[in-house]
């Protein structure tokens, strides 16, 4: 029988237990007969001082991620969306693959990344995209990882700004203000769209204004995912607010 709610998908959604902003910003793009279903990664707010610190968060992520596919499955979902975004970048575009694999024939179903919805988005936006800056709240040791991907890609990285944010939940607590700084500080004519990483950097409706005002792609990973994962079951709503992938694409 079909789920009176998720009439045309249910999602099943992995993020980790920290993470406030993907829930809310995923809801807020939903359309009309798609259901939203989380299951968490269960790790604690650890201190991230530095990349020591932030391996020991990834290796946290790596031990329960499975345990949070096999938790939401048990709802049946139709498809699942990955709610976190560091893993998906780690070891460049191979690891992206070997990841998607993994967790694909875990779970049974099909599976929306933010590395792989990133990609799509730069595609899909603009085929003369060349040369990007991204926005990451991660160490220096994660954003060596996002640079390898989006270099394997094809993607030369200009410029990055690292929020070094000192623990997952702390991600959270980036304001609007300081993102739209971040923007303003790696904009400039020779940059083709700008990234941003980190699905607990709540900056969906930040990133549609910025991309209005500067007139380029500005990519928050959430909408990306959310697009993506939308696209890919054929579900092609027109969602308002989020900038021109839910807009027009």
């Amino acid at each position: 029988m079909t789920d009176s709610l998720g009439w045309r998908r249910k999602f099943g959604v992995i993020a980790p237990s920290t993470n406030t902003s993907v829930q809310p910003e995923f809801d807020a793009m939903r359309p009309m007969g798609v259901t939203n279903h989380f299951s968490r990664i269960v790790i604690p707010n650890m201190k991230i001082a530095g990349d020591d610190d932030f391996n020991r968060l990834m290796d946290a992520i790596r031990g329960t991620i499975m345990d949070a596919v096999d938790s939401v499955m048990s709802a049946e979902p139709d498809y699942l969306v990955m709610g976190m975004s560091a893993e998906t970048f780690w070891d460049g575009l191979e690891g992206s693959v070997e990841l998607e694999r993994r967790i694909e024939a875990r779970a049974g179903v099909k599976v929306a990344m933010g590395s792989d919805a990133c990609r799509a988005a730069l595609r899909t936006l603009g085929p003369d995209i060349r040369r990007i800056a991204v926005i990451t709240p991660y160490q220096p040791v994660g954003d060596r990882q996002v640079v390898r991907f989006f270099n394997d890609c094809g993607y030369e990285v200009a410029a990055l700004k690292g929020l070094k944010c000192e623990s997952p939940v702390a991600i959270a607590h980036v304001s609007e203000r300081t993102l739209r700084d971040a923007i303003m500080e790696l904009n400039d004519s020779s940059v083709h769209a700008i990234v941003q990483v980190g699905t607990n950097l709540a900056m969906a409706r930040l990133a549609a204004i910025a991309e209005f005002w500067l007139d380029k792609p500005v990519i928050a990973i959430n909408t990306a995912t959310y697009w993506w994962a939308l696209r890919q079951n054929g579900i092609q709503d027109r969602v308002q607010g989020f900038g021109a992938l839910l807009e027009r694409h």
